[in-house]
């Protein structure tokens, strides 16, 4: 059994999941401060997100009226790998806010 076959049976599409992935890896590189550890948790977080929220996207997309090409199969990679790069953003600002929320000290990320 192959990571492909791994990744089906859990229902994820293996090519969504590394365009995920790949945002991921664009977010990581698009940091100048960054930890290692965000370095490899980037690429598995925009992975996973892209996984889970690429199909949703692309049927809202198509719902509120985005011109889609006949072959839809290119833009769900490229919405993949939007989904992946957004959610690692988004993620970044939810937890400052909930941060300052709490009242809890700004860590400095190295």
């Amino acid at each position: 059994m192959s990571w492909q076959d791994l990744l089906r049976d859990f229902g994820v599409n293996p090519e969504v999941f590394i365009a995920g992935g790949a945002g991921g890896v664009l977010r990581a590189l698009s940091r100048k401060k960054i930890s290692l550890v965000e370095r490899i948790l980037s690429p598995l977080s925009g992975a996973l997100a892209a996984a889970y929220l690429t199909i949703p996207v692309v049927h809202y997309a198509v719902k509120l009226g985005f011109p889609t090409p006949d072959d839809p199969q290119p833009a769900v990679l490229a919405t993949g790998f939007l989904v992946g790069t957004s959610a690692m953003w988004i993620s970044d600002i939810v937890f400052a806010v909930i941060t300052r929320r709490l009242g809890l000290r700004d860590t400095e990320i190295k």
